[in-house]
């Protein structure tokens, strides 16, 4: 069993952690984690220890968050942040791996999972270093902090801001520790999952895949209703969307990574004219 630390870094509401224009750094940070954690758990033997508060309410501390991994025995630890320089617009860009001087575990893992970081933000490298941050010293297994791009850039924001590259970055980043651990991929069974959302109940996220939240709690051994962002469920495989007014299939395929064409060949549909409350399998 493989056991990944991981954590966003910071919180939402750390003091000075923003974009000139008032965004989160911890919100960039956590949309990789969540990805991350949604494409690890397609595989088998994968545990994830998230290190951070997936709220993002309280800035868990760096101390707390390295003796949480030390105590459940992690494998291996990753801290994904992204960069400043200024605080103010410049065109300073890239994508930088950090791990502790001297580690060759460290530097092992960082050469496994920098690169497919690189090539999912499609921003300058500018390499691997290493450098004494909490994190990488008072972890007691190899490990990395990742800086996936500039707030403070005009260049890397676009990026940033990109929802689906955000999502293929944490796909990217799942995808190598499978490698790095040798991991396969679970058969399905019949069973996808499902990343909570802000807003989401059990309720909403049972009718959007067809089940009832009984049904929903059975599967993944719940014993009341209480949910939190970043979660993932086992859902059905099938999965229903329920047009809102405003709402466009080219909008809807977007929402949930999929095609245009991809929605009509489920559904039948042969125009892209659609209605309200019309219900769509999308997936």
């Amino acid at each position: 069993m493989a056991k990944i630390a991981l954590g966003a870094g910071h919180g939402m509401n750390t003091p000075g952690k923003r974009t000139p224009a008032g965004e989160r750094e911890w919100s960039f940070n956590n949309k990789v984690v969540v990805a991350a954690i949604k494409y690890l758990n397609e595989y088998e033997n994968a545990t994830v220890i998230r290190l951070d508060d997936p709220t993002g309410n309280t800035d868990v501390s760096l101390t707390a968050r390295t003796n949480k991994a030390n105590s459940k025995g992690a494998d291996i630890l990753v801290s994904y942040h992204h960069n400043a320089n200024t605080g103010q617009w410049g065109s300073w860009t890239g994508t930088e791996t950090y791990h502790y001087p001297g580690s060759t575990a460290g530097l092992a893992l960082a050469r496994k999972i920098h690169p497919a970081i690189v090539d999912a933000m499609g921003l300058r490298d500018r390499g691997i270093k290493s450098a004494n941050f909490h994190m990488l010293r008072e972890s007691r297994m190899p490990a990395i902090l990742v800086e996936g791009g500039f707030m403070d850039s005009t260049i890397d924001i676009v990026k940033m801001r990109n929802n689906t590259v955000m999502d293929l970055t944490g796909k990217a980043l799942a995808e190598s520790i499978a490698s790095h651990f040798g991991l396969r991929k679970k058969s399905s069974g019949g069973y996808g999952t499902y990343t909570v959302k802000s807003g989401d109940t059990l309720w909403s996220i049972a009718q959007a895949h067809d089940m009832t939240v009984n049904e929903l709690k059975a599967l993944n051994n719940l014993t009341n209703d209480d949910i939190y962002p970043g979660q993932v469920l086992k859902v059905t495989g099938a999965v229903y969307h329920t047009v809102k007014s405003g709402e466009t299939l080219w909008g809807i395929a977007q929402q949930y990574n999929t095609t245009v064409n991809a929605i009509k060949s489920l559904n039948g549909l042969t125009g892209d004219v659609i209605q309200p409350g019309q219900r769509l399998r999308v997936k």
